[in-house]
């Protein structure tokens, strides 16, 4: 039996034609981007989808549900399933390919999320995270978990390449109080969490929001509960075949992300690198001593 087949996502793509206009027009917004488009209230998902809040309850009833309350208990029932431990992931995989050797079966899941995980993110999203991160008036914080605190420390380092004012926070919770003393009004924190989630990264997120902080969260396809606390969501496809998730779309999303500023940013940041080259060389960071 396909485990997914039951799914709310599934529910969703099958019950499209049976819908009306209206209704399939919000199907088709929640599938957008999908759990992000219905984690908020049942007016905010009518107003993102151009339809009335009474639409959006016809459809979760016609899904099965009760109400809107009822379908989001039963979405974070589901979601709940995701923060699996890495022997319940070993026992998803393990007899699934039998006869194929690891390096294929893992190089076809790896290009699978990278595909989905790229062409899936809002590129309206996308842009307006690059601005956020390109506007010198502000500055970056970026945050990781137990296992993204690399990514985090490897986007803030390239990020420092092409601009000033980037902060990598300390992977240690006892640290955040006095970073958030230093936060204000239009900074920017830029947070990795997938599953399973920390409660102390959701609590960090929260705030620095409330200090005035521009969130971008990077997660994974089930979304952190830091998400309703997030200006940007841009979530990724991890599942691999193996006891651990995938980092891999995470940092092709962290590498897009530095592209786009570059971009925005060139003359400033050849600029800076004609100076950082020049450091290079007068510190023979590169070179071995003769």
């Amino acid at each position: 039996m396909n485990l997914q087949s039951h799914t709310i996502e599934t529910q969703l793509r099958n019950t499209l034609p049976k819908l009306t206009r209206a209704e399939r027009q919000v199907a088709t917004y929640m599938l957008g981007n999908f759990p992000v488009t219905v984690l908020g209230s049942v007016a905010s998902v009518a107003r993102a989808a151009g339809v009335s809040s009474p639409t959006v309850v016809r459809l979760v009833q016609k899904l099965g549900y009760k109400g809107y309350p009822d379908f989001q208990a039963g979405l974070h029932e589901e979601l709940s399933d995701t923060l699996a431990s890495p022997l319940a992931k070993h026992d998803k995989w393990a007899d699934a390919y039998p006869s194929a050797h690891i390096l294929n079966h893992f190089a076809d899941k790896l290009v699978d999320n990278l595909n989905a995980t790229l062409s899936q993110i809002d590129q309206a999203s996308f842009d307006a995270t690059t601005g956020l991160l390109s506007d010198p008036e502000r500055r970056i914080y970026t945050l990781g978990g137990r296992l993204t605190h690399s990514i985090a420390d490897y986007f803030a380092t390239a990020l420092k390449v092409m601009r000033g004012d980037v902060v990598v926070l300390s992977s240690m919770p006892n640290t955040w109080p006095t970073a958030l003393l230093d936060m204000t009004e239009g900074d920017v924190l830029i947070a990795f969490d997938v599953r399973r989630y920390e409660p102390a990264v959701v609590q960090l997120v929260e705030l620095a929001r409330e200090q005035g902080v521009e969130i971008v969260l990077i997660t994974d396809r089930w979304v952190s509960p830091a998400a309703v606390h997030a200006r940007h969501t841009m979530p990724c496809h991890i599942e691999a075949p193996s006891a651990w998730d995938s980092l891999t779309p995470l940092m092709a999303l962290v590498e897009a992300l530095l592209a786009g500023v570059q971009g925005r940013r060139w003359e400033e940041t050849s600029a800076r690198l004609k100076r950082i080259e020049g450091l290079y060389e007068r510190t023979r960071l590169f070179k071995r001593p003769r």
